[in-house]
């Protein structure tokens, strides 16, 4: 059996108090179970650990090397409880924005993880367009703001971080002939009439790259519903070109829906948080920042830690 935490206790107990007897004094617990402790631990490493004598215990070299790794032990266990107690006592408000893609994909499992690590925190979520969140971070009236960032218009006032990246793929219902393509090219999608999903900036995106290559598709309609889009490709009013963030196979009526790559390389869309550049973090929003850039499905990677 696996040695325990207590095992390592009482082991180090024995070897700063040099007996038994004296460690099971500073533990207030019987003699017997230091010494089953000790048995059991030196059982599971297969080495003694101990020299006993009359005069009391002295550690072998596998003892004294074992002390230097439980004293590491024990000490890692110390800072990981101090560590949840400040986590469980830090309390106050944070004031989130999220964008409507954000709000439908990512919040839940964000502010999840975030209340899980900091219970105390009362999170106050406001949802609006990427423009507005700007404004409210510039004016000081949201702490955080999580959004797609294909382009921040206050980027000189703010800080971002990327916290999840996701690729682009045209949709198509089942059974339709640019399905059968590992790979479709834009001019054969612009000829398609187009599903577009007209929210954060995903409209604008698909615009721009449009442009790029010359290509003007017809919109057979524009949505700011993710469910929409899906019924619609499904039952063949069009094709959608939108991020993976966003795709499931089925829609909401139970029809099949294919997604491709593009021939042409597409602007992954990102997702971030945000916040005002140069402002003193509350300690909520800091650790918020910290959950949010560590703890992303697809985080950016090395994203540092943000201190208030």
């Amino acid at each position: 059996m696996s040695f325990s935490l207590r095992h390592v206790r009482y082991f180090v107990a024995v070897a700063e108090a040099g007996s038994i007897s004296g460690a099971a004094r500073q533990l207030s617990i019987s003699q017997s179970a230091v010494t089953e402790a000790v048995k059991a631990l030196e059982d599971d490493l297969g080495t003694p650990l101990l020299e006993r004598s009359g005069r009391g215990v002295t550690l072998t070299h596998r003892g004294q090397l074992f002390l230097r790794h439980a004293g590491r032990i024990l000490e890692a266990v110390a800072a990981a409880r101090r560590t949840r107690a400040e986590e469980d006592a830090l309390s106050g408000e944070l004031h989130l924005g999220v964008s409507s893609l954000v709000a439908g994909y990512i919040l839940a499992d964000l502010l999840a993880r975030f209340r899980r690590a900091y219970p105390g925190v009362e999170v106050a979520a406001f949802e609006d367009i990427g423009e507005y969140l700007e404004h409210l971070l510039v004016n000081g009236e949201l702490d955080v703001a999580v959004m797609v960032l294909s382009r921040l218009r206050e980027s000189a006032a703010l800080e971002s971080r990327v916290i999840e990246q996701s690729s682009q793929r045209l949709w198509l219902p089942l059974g339709h002939p640019l399905a059968a393509r590992e790979a479709v090219s834009l001019a054969d999608v612009a000829s398609e009439r187009q599903i577009v999903l007209a929210v954060d900036e995903i409209q604008e995106s698909a615009e721009a790259f449009w442009r790029g290559h010359g290509l003007r598709p017809a919109v057979a309609f524009r949505t700011r519903s993710v469910e929409a889009v899906r019924s619609l490709v499904a039952t063949g009013a069009g094709v959608a070109v939108l991020p993976d963030l966003v795709y499931r196979p089925w829609s909401l009526e139970g029809d099949r829906i294919e997604a491709r790559p593009t021939v042409e390389p597409l602007p992954p869309v990102r997702v971030g948080v945000v916040w005002r550049r140069g402002s003193r973090l509350s300690e909520a929003a800091a650790r918020f920042l910290d959950v949010a850039i560590t703890g992303g499905r697809r985080a950016a990677a090395g994203a540092p830690s943000v201190a208030p």
